[in-house]
């Protein structure tokens, strides 16, 4: 259960609406799982109190677009680019029982949790049949977290109508519960126009957002154009990576209102293109982070978020550079913006619902950083950092410990799963 009343005492506060700012010996007060008021000396009669001295407390991060499946194939496609990556998850994840699928998105989604993030959308496209459609919606609510369901349509072949319309009518069709859903189809990147047609028009009829992997190629070279051409930017579109878009598709990506989830670790790691982030943010368009596919790069958002930063910094263009505070920007509320969510999460703004997460300053990592907590939570800390979460006012992890779930139980499904699909 919520407790009706938290104060979190005496913080090292940082908030990120509309800017990151800190406030120093701030109080942060949670009612009913919602944020009620920031700000010193709050009043804590019947609250349990969370003593937040020697802590940074900040809105929970927003990762969105991770594959969480991949926990059973960590680091299995490391040192290969994404034609040698994508034939190693068709192979393997092929393997994968809905028992299987289970215990990596649980995995996966408490591995966010225990990292900070409480917010993730989940493109799950390793769903074979129904069942694994239901294993992982069962484990991203048995988990605790925030998240968005991504529906996935398999590489090859078509996407599974009816059972996204069946998860839609009897799984997902509360869109203000804490798991929500989208459609996760292929895209016109890599399927031709009256199959994406197909596709979107589904999405209308569901009431679903549409997320999609995005590139020049290999079917359109300019996919944002073909969507224009068939009617259909008018969808509400998450689009993802993107980098060899040319600037016009970027522009009428912004013109539509579409957002972006860019993920530096993995597409440099499987050497998908220049960093494409500095241009979104050129053009205008929303942009949020994603760790992606911990098969290729590091899971918590604290290595996303180095790796956004130092990336930036290698551009041609000075207004293509990332300060510490936009990458922050862009792992809380652009992130809970690109994916719809902005109304509920990504800053402490009165009223919005208590995802909130806290860092030990008095960590050895963390030592003297209370003199620039913005740019040592980006540059500095790592998940062994995070000491309390909470989600919608629940708190999931209590001094360093997540507090719901049998884990060893959970890690022993993990180990199985991995066994299979290695074929031991």
């Amino acid at each position: 259960m919520t407790d009706p009343r938290i104060v979190l005492r005496n913080g090292h506060v940082i908030d990120t609406e509309p800017e990151p700012v800190v406030h120093s010996h701030t109080d942060v007060l949670i009612e009913n799982g919602r944020i009620t008021a920031v700000g010193p000396d709050l009043p804590a009669e019947g609250a349990t109190v969370i003593d937040a001295t020697d802590r940074i407390v900040l809105p929970g991060f927003v990762d969105t677009h991770r594959h969480v499946w991949q926990s059973a194939l960590r680091s299995a496609a490391v040192d290969m680019d994404l034609m040698g990556y994508l034939g190693v998850m068709g192979q393997l994840g092929a393997r994968l029982g809905p028992q299987d699928i289970h215990a990596a998105t649980l995995v996966g989604a408490l591995e966010s949790l225990d990292s900070g993030i409480t917010t993730l959308m989940d493109f799950s496209h390793a769903l074979h049949t129904p069942e694994h459609a239901d294993a992982a919606v069962d484990s991203l609510r048995a988990a605790g977290l925030r998240a968005v369901f991504g529906y996935g349509f398999p590489l090859t072949g078509a996407g599974n109508y009816a059972d996204a319309r069946r998860i839609r009518a009897e799984r997902l069709g509360d869109d203000d519960a804490l798991v929500t859903m989208a459609l996760a189809p292929l895209g016109p990147s890599y399927t031709p126009a009256e199959v994406v047609a197909e596709d979107w028009r589904l999405a209308a009829e569901l009431g679903l957002p549409v997320t999609f992997h995005v590139s020049a190629g290999p079917v359109a070279t300019q996919p944002v154009s073909v969507l224009r051409e068939q009617g259909l930017l008018d969808v509400k579109a998450l689009y993802v990576h993107g980098n060899s878009l040319d600037d016009d598709e970027l522009k009428l990506i912004a013109d539509s209102g579409g957002t972006a989830s860019v993920t530096p670790s993995t597409e440099a790691m499987l050497s998908i293109g220049r960093p494409v982030t500095g241009r979104y943010r050129r053009a205008g368009v929303t942009t949020g982070l994603g760790a992606d596919a911990v098969t290729s790069a590091p899971g918590d958002m604290f290595s996303v978020m180095r790796a956004a930063l130092i990336a930036s910094q290698l551009a041609d263009d000075a207004d293509q550079r990332l300060s510490v505070k936009d990458v922050l920007r862009m792992a809380t509320l652009d992130g809970a913006t690109a994916l719809g969510l902005a109304d509920r999460i990504g800053s402490l703004r009165p009223g919005k619902q208590a995802d909130v997460i806290l860092l030990r300053l008095d960590d050895l990592s963390l030592l003297t950083a209370d003199r620039d907590p913005i740019a040592a939570v980006v540059t500095a800390a790592h998940p062994q950092n995070v000491d309390t979460v909470l989600v919608a006012g629940q708190v999931v992890k209590s001094e360093g410990r997540l507090v719901n779930g049998d884990l060893p139980r959970a890690a022993r499904a993990l180990r199985a799963a991995a066994a299979v699909v290695n074929g031991s």
